[in-house]
C-alpha cells in the first residue's frame, strides 16, 4: 500500500481515478479549527465512497516520514504502469512523449511530470533502474500532476527508444553540445524529448540513438539549468508551435554594436 500526502495530490488522486484508495486518514488536532479546502476535499471523498478516520497529526507524519503532510493522508493501491505498446496507442495526431534516462531526484520528477501534464504529453516513459520512484514526494512535488500523466515503465531506456523510432517518432535529446537550439527544432511531428540524469546528462548509448540533440542557449554566467527547468523550457515551446502551428524559427544574429557573447549549453 503507497501513502499520498496533502490536499492537491489526495484530491487529483480521487479525481484521476486511476488507482484505488482504500482510506484518508485525517488530523485530529483540525477540529478546532476549520479548513474550507479541507472540507470540500472530505467530501469528495465521501461522494466517491472512499473511508475516512482521523489520527494524531503525529501519526500521519509517522505515516508520511515527513510533517508536510497538511491534516490528510490518502493510502492507495500501488501504481500499475502500462506498457509502452499502450502508451503508443495514443490517439493525438502529433504525439508528443517524454522520456528520462536516470532523473533520480524525486523532486525533478514531480517537477517534470507536473510540467509535462501542463504541456499536454501524450506519455512519460520512466526505466526501472536509475530512476526516482513514484513515491509521495513525487506526488507532492507534481500537486498530484502524477496521478493523471500517462506513464510506462521499460526495462531498458535505449531499445524503447528505438521501438519509437520504428514507429516514425523522432527521438531527440537535450545536451550542451547539442545543435541547433531548442527553438529551431520543429516539434510539429511525433517526437520523444529525452532528457538525461542530474548530473552526466544522457548516458552515451542514449546519446547516440537520438536523432537530434538540442541544446538551450544561455546568455548568463551559469552553463546549465536544473532538469525540470529545461524540461519545462522545451515543453512548453513545442506546445507553443504546435497550438500556433508554426515552427521555430533560426534566431537573429546579435547586434553588431556589441560584442557577441559565448553561448553555453543544457547541462542535464
Amino acid at each position: 500500500m503507497d501513502v499520498l500526502y496533502g490536499l492537491h495530490p489526495v484530491e487529483e488522486a480521487l479525481r484521476a481515478g486511476t488507482r484505488p484508495l482504500d482510506h484518508v486518514s485525517v488530523a485530529r488536532e483540525r477540529e478546532s479549527r476549520r479548513d474550507p479546502r479541507m472540507d470540500a476535499l472530505l467530501e469528495l471523498c465521501r461522494a466517491k465512497g472512499v473511508r475516512i478516520s482521523t489520527e494524531p497529526r503525529d501519526q500521519l507524519t509517522r505515516h508520511c516520514k515527513t510533517d508536510a503532510h497538511q491534516g490528510i493522508v490518502a493510502f492507495v493501491r500501488e501504481r500499475k504502469f502500462l506498457a509502452l505498446e499502450d502508451l503508443l496507442q495514443s490517439p493525438s495526431p502529433n504525439k508528443f512523449f517524454l522520456a528520462l534516462d536516470g532523473v533520480e531526484d524525486p523532486h525533478n520528477l514531480g517537477a517534470l511530470l507536473r510540467s509535462a501534464d501542463g504541456a499536454g504529453i501524450d506519455g512519460v516513459i520512466l526505466p526501472e533502474r536509475r530512476s526516482a520512484p513514484l513515491s509521495a514526494v513525487t506526488a507532492k512535488t507534481s500537486a498530484g500532476a502524477s496521478e493523471h500523466v500517462r506513464i510506462a515503465q521499460v526495462v531498458n531506456i535505449t531499445r524503447a527508444l528505438e521501438a519509437m523510432k520504428k514507429q516514425n517518432i523522432w527521438i531527440v535529446g537535450l545536451d550542451e553540445r547539442g545543435t541547433p537550439d531548442y527553438t529551431d527544432f520543429d516539434f510539429r511531428q511525433d517526437v520523444c524529448l529525452v532528457l538525461g540524469s542530474e548530473g552526466s546528462g544522457l548516458h552515451d548509448l542514449v546519446k547516440r540513438t537520438c536523432d537530434h540533440l538540442l541544446r538551450i542557449p544561455m546568455a548568463g554566467s551559469v552553463s546549465s539549468l536544473n532538469v525540470s527547468v529545461a524540461g519545462a523550457v522545451v515543453m512548453y515551446e513545442a506546445m507553443r508551435q504546435r497550438r500556433s502551428g508554426i515552427a521555430g524559427a533560426t534566431l537573429p544574429p546579435p547586434p553588431e554594436s556589441k560584442p557577441p557573447k559565448s553561448r553555453k549549453g543544457l547541462g542535464s
